[in-house]
């Protein structure tokens, strides 16, 4: 929105007597859009249309310099022409960006963004849900740095990893067979991949009622000459027989799993080497050598 546009609203505020309302643009990660208003008719601006009725509005926006979370909130009713309760549940809206206007509803060139940030905690009670909502600084109320340990502090993919998981031999695409809970996948048979392959990595859904959901996987084991894999927790939505899925190898963030299960030990963000807290307390005096040697002869 031009300057133009918040100078008009300024001057039409300025009159005493006004025809303004809000209006809210939800961007859930999957790529959805959703525009409400707390307004009686429908509104389009920014290629977004605003719709009323839909049980979603804000309470007043709170503004604070520093890396607080902002005191706002937005509540509303959950409807199947909205946000549902399904949806919430599955995790679909979490993180979703969210950015607020007062408008005109007479001439909606004339607004105003009074919010931009995102969804945080979501809570749902008596058919109506609250969401906070977090101002842009919140991405940096994050810590930064290098952790030195022992085990790598990359995750499996990312840009200090490197690793290419769409190398031959480390994802296995297939659909859904027997599910559990939306939890525990059995499959008849799981060819080419070594035993505990999957631990520690994640199961994707790509089609069906939960489709863009992920888990993280907590075991993968052999039952008879069937393979299960088991999630920490239940998808958010029910994964029906048939279901694509994505099931990627997973990394214990160990030096060795590095060497040799996805050779990329050049890329290794961990320590092996850092002496640990018994270390550090021995006692010099007990010490069977103190020569100032290394410590590997």
């Amino acid at each position: 929105m031009s300057g133009a546009g918040a100078a008009a609203l300024a001057a039409h505020l300025g009159r005493g007597i006004t025809t303004v309302c809000r209006c809210w643009a939800l961007v859930r990660r999957d790529g959805r859009v959703m525009g409400f208003t707390d307004h009686d008719r429908a509104l389009m601006f920014d290629g977004i249309a605003f719709r009323p009725g839909t049980g979603m509005s804000a309470r007043a926006v709170e503004e604070s310099t520093g890396l607080a979370v902002n005191n706002t909130e937005a509540f509303g009713a959950l409807s199947d022409e909205g946000i549902t309760e399904a949806e919430i549940e599955a995790g679909r809206y979490d993180g979703a960006r969210l950015r607020a206007w007062v408008v005109n509803w007479q001439d909606v060139a004339e607004r105003l963004e009074v919010f931009a940030g995102s969804l945080g905690d979501i809570r749902r009670a008596g058919g109506a849900f609250e969401a906070e909502l977090r101002g842009l600084t919140d991405a940096l109320n994050v810590p930064l740095g290098r952790v030195y340990q022992k085990r790598c502090s990359a995750i499996l993919a990312d840009r200090t990893c490197t690793f290419d998981l769409d190398t031959p031999g480390y994802v296995s695409e297939r659909p859904a067979e027997a599910v559990e809970d939306s939890r525990v996948f059995r499959f008849a048979q799981m060819g080419g991949f070594a035993g505990d392959w999957f631990r520690h990595g994640v199961l994707r859904v790509t089609s069906g009622a939960a489709a863009g959901l992920s888990g993280l996987i907590k075991r993968d084991r052999s039952e008879g000459a069937s393979r299960v894999i088991e999630l920490w927790h239940p998808l958010g939505a029910r994964v029906a027989p048939g279901d694509g899925l994505r099931i990627e190898a997973g990394c214990d963030k160990a030096m060795a799993t590095c060497q040799f299960k996805f050779d990329n030990l050049r890329n290794f963000q961990g320590f092996p080497d850092i002496p640990g807290d018994d270390w550090v307390i021995t006692d010099p005096t007990k010490s069977p050598r103190l020569d100032g040697g290394s410590r590997r002869r």
